[in-house]
């Protein structure tokens, strides 16, 4: 892939240029747009109220964003590359503007569900559209490229959120989307082709693990709205049968969601989703940083904001190191990266909920703690999602590839629910001490998910060794951006 036609030259080239350009750029917008709420929610509670449906915002965009992906080929199918990314568009706008005139949390709350569905959308519209608008030597740079923009975006969106949260106008955050967005639209009609250059069948959706696969989290974040701990503990169990459900649909389902038999303890792939599920859980407490870092540190919503892109830049840094990586290193990073991950939400348990000594240098170590957490994760995730790749049927490597953003989707919407369970029940609501309060036990509990993917990531790599490894062009070839 180092030859100057396969290179950053040629997908740059005036071929190539604005379709590179759309594509990285739907997926900034939808980026950028998650860090921005981010750092100006704790803005929004205290003008609109609505604490205990914190949580919510996360969850109701990531959910929706799940559902996005998974019409988003058949949008293109019937819609053409054009006309599906306006539609994605278009429902991204509207959900802005509702969020932009929200009187109160429930409004808000619709504008953030049509933000995902919208900008769900589009994060899964770049990657299916990669084959079909470049030659395949360039798929790889391509696919780089949209990853990349969630580096960018942990520049840019705390920053846009910072400045009018601590302006007092938070609405115009929202409010900035409209034109920005609408640009973006005029830059996709003028770019990507109308139709496509196969007309390919229609697959019908499974519908069922859809219902199945969201309803399991919209049960968990309805439980984290009681501060009673029963109700907490039916909504998970509930949550936990429809799992349950929906894995055996997949096994009896003509239709499925992931690739074929994904969800057998013997295969690998189930290794490969629960280690990539229990990481991004992990990293569920993320939301709620900007929050304490607020109230229980004094910090400004600019200085919480780019304080929490910590562990997106973490996570950026070590997935960019470790992405050429073979072998055994690639092994190695896998099991080191959950170990990573808990040290650093051990170093937030001690960091975060309490203040102490010179502000500086406790600040410093939430920042730690936070690059260490995003770090852990990065360092093995390219080689999750090559072994995916690799080990899905080849007649299922397009569903394999879906299948990734809806199991990342997926676990971010729910480590967002349990965060809000978990904050809501420790009494985040009651002041500084509450506050305080949900720190510690949000930092302690979520380190479980950390530990248990360490033993998980360690028998998969073991079970692959003993299996004999994938061909390593392969795992040169999907791993190099």
């Amino acid at each position: 892939m180092s030859g100057s036609q396969n290179g950053w030259a040629d997908l740059f080239s005036a071929e190539n240029r604005g379709s590179a350009i759309t594509l990285s750029a739907g997926v900034a917008l939808y980026a950028t747009n998650s860090y921005i709420v981010i750092t100006i929610l704790p803005s929004v509670v205290q003008d609109i109220g609505g604490l205990a449906w914190y949580a919510w915002n996360t969850t109701l965009y990531v959910v929706c964003s799940i559902l996005g992906s998974a019409l988003s080929a058949r949008l293109m199918r019937t819609a053409g590359p054009r006309g599906s990314y306006l539609m994605a568009t278009g429902i991204f706008i509207a959900g802005a503007a509702i969020c932009t005139a929200a009187p109160n949390m429930p409004v808000l709350l619709l504008g953030r569900a049509l933000q995902g569905l919208g900008g769900g959308s589009l994060f899964a519209l770049s990657y299916a559209m990669i084959n079909l608008l470049f030659k395949e030597s360039l798929w790889p740079r391509a696919m780089a490229l949209i990853s990349a923009m969630w580096g960018i975006a942990t520049l840019i969106g705390p920053a846009v959120g910072g400045i009018f949260a601590e302006l007092h106008a938070w609405r115009w955050a929202f409010g900035l989307l409209l034109p920005v967005t609408s640009l973006f639209g005029l830059w996709v009609w003028r770019i990507l082709p109308k139709a496509q250059r196969e007309k390919q069948a229609d697959e019908p959706l499974p519908l069922m693990q859809l219902a199945l696969l969201t309803g399991a989290v919209l049960v968990v974040s309805a439980g984290s709205l009681s501060s009673e701990g029963l109700i907490n503990l039916l909504g998970f169990v509930i949550a936990m049968v429809m799992i349950l459900i929906l894995r055996h649909r997949e096994f009896t389902a003509d239709v499925r969601l992931l690739p074929r038999n994904a969800l057998r303890r013997s295969s690998p792939l189930y290794g490969l989703y629960l280690v990539m599920s229990l990481l991004i859980i992990g990293l569920g407490c993320e939301l709620f940083v900007p929050y304490m870092l607020q109230h229980l540190h004094g910090q400004a919503p600019l200085a919480a904001g780019y304080i929490t892109a910590a562990a997106a830049a973490g996570w950026t840094l070590s997935e960019v190191a470790s992405s050429g990586w073979t072998g055994r290193r690639a092994d190695n990073a896998i099991v080191c990266g959950p170990v990573i991950l808990a040290a650093g939400l051990l170093l937030l348990l001690f960091t975060v909920p309490v203040a102490f000594g010179l502000p500086w240098l406790n600040i410093s170590g939430v920042v730690l703690g936070l690059t260490l957490a995003g770090f852990g994760i990065g360092l093995g995730w390219p080689h999750l999602l090559t072994r995916v790749l690799q080990q899905a049927p080849q007649d299922d490597r397009e569903k394999a590839g879906a299948s990734i953003t809806v199991v990342q989707s997926f676990a971010s919407a729910l480590g967002a629910a349990l965060a809000g369970t978990v904050a809501n029940f420790a009494g985040v609501s009651q002041g500084d001490t509450g506050a305080a309060n949900a720190a510690f036990w949000m930092f302690l509990l979520f380190a479980i998910p950390a530990f248990l993917a360490v033993w998980i990531a360690w028998r998969s790599v073991k079970a692959r060794r003993a299996s004999g490894s994938a061909p390593e062009h392969l795992s040169r070839d999907l791993s190099q951006g």
